[in-house]
């Protein structure tokens, strides 16, 4: 079975965690083994070498890595409480090294072993934040060689949370854990999530061989409700 590649994209707290449970919860059923690229990277400080991925049949992902320049973004570059201004250009340039070498040392290898990969944020989010945290240019995005080598590498399938931007701030405030990123305030999410809305973006990502699918996960809705959609776009996608 070929290996397929998702990613999860959307403003924060807007249940990108929510659809990649219902994924792996599809895989558990189906009688898959996910390697939790998440847990081994907080508990080793490093990205797995192939070997110790290599009975699993699929790898669940989160970008920021919890390994070498993602611990970096993510203790000192986006925390807010660092009280250290990183320009745009410096978290654009640490998001691609830290992407590159993930995809480098374990997204290329896993779908080419036939590994499926699930995962949350990617070059999409470097592609929509970075220009809108300082004077970026979109070209200057995407020539760095780590958002290069994400774009070659594009994701079959590219789902993107509809989410109203105050709703999403609200459930943010309330959660337990508090990742303190720079981010995080509401003026800010209301100018990206236009980013995520663009047909450029869809465009572009279409121009790469994506699926682009946007998941509304807005209340009634359910987190039950969104891991049924969710597995119902993954099965389309394998269909397919």
């Amino acid at each position: 079975m070929k290996g397929r590649f998702v990613i999860v994209e959307g403003l924060d707290s807007s249940g990108k965690g929510t659809i990649l449970k219902g994924i792996e919860e599809w895989a558990v059923s189906n009688g898959l083994k996910t390697f939790n690229l998440s847990e081994y990277s907080k508990e080793h400080k490093k990205l797995p070498e192939p070997e110790e991925i290599a009975g699993f049949d699929a790898v669940r992902s989160d970008e920021p890595t919890y390994s070498y320049a993602g611990q970096a973004i993510r203790e000192e570059i986006i925390n807010s409480s660092s009280n250290r201004a990183y320009s745009a250009l410096s978290a654009a340039q640490a998001f691609a090294l830290d992407r590159e070498i993930l995809y480098r040392k374990v997204i290329i290898p896993a779908l080419k072993a036939g590994k499926h990969v699930f995962q949350e944020r990617g070059v999409t989010s470097s592609i929509v934040y970075q220009p809108v945290q300082g004077s970026m240019q979109l070209s200057e995005v995407l020539k760095l060689p780590g958002n290069k080598l994400a774009m070659q590498n594009a994701p079959d399938l590219l789902i993107i949370t509809q989410v109203n931007p105050d709703f999403a701030m609200d459930r943010l405030g309330k959660r337990e854990k508090k990742d303190s990123a720079i981010f995080e305030n509401r003026l800010f999410q209301r100018k990206i999530i236009e980013r995520y809305n663009s047909g450029w973006l869809r465009s572009l990502f279409e121009g790469h061989g994506s699926s682009v699918v946007y998941l509304d996960t807005n209340p009634p809705k359910t987190t039950e409700d969104i891991k049924k959609e969710a597995i119902k776009v993954w099965e389309r996608l394998l269909e397919n």
